[in-house]
């Protein structure tokens, strides 16, 4: 069944990705050079990553399955990167409200 799903990795930071088979064994396709750049060698030996099933659908369309990540990955700030690991869509920082 299609998901769309969150990895938490201990550091705290996220990754928004979706399935179209919902494969257990399946952790996203987040940068690993990201991901290794925010752990010492130490912290890289014994470390636990979370995946939890966010959102699903038995009828959903690849177009709409895609649709619905961006949505999630905007909703939980994934693509910024003081946040997360997805990169796109392209994180755009909240402008500055003007003093009124």
């Amino acid at each position: 069944m299609p998901v769309v799903y969150k990895i938490t990795y201990p550091n705290g930071k996220i990754y928004v990705g979706s399935d179209t088979t919902d494969n257990i064994r399946y952790f996203g396709s987040a940068a690993p050079a990201l991901i290794a750049k925010d752990f010492t060698p130490e912290q890289r030996r014994d470390f636990a990553v979370r995946r939890e099933t966010l959102w699903e659908s038995e009828t959903v369309t690849r177009r709409g399955l895609v649709r619905k990540e961006y949505e999630f990955i905007k909703s939980l700030r994934a693509n910024d990167p003081a946040v997360g690991y997805n990169r796109a869509p392209k994180f755009r920082a909240p402008r500055d409200q003007p003093n009124n």
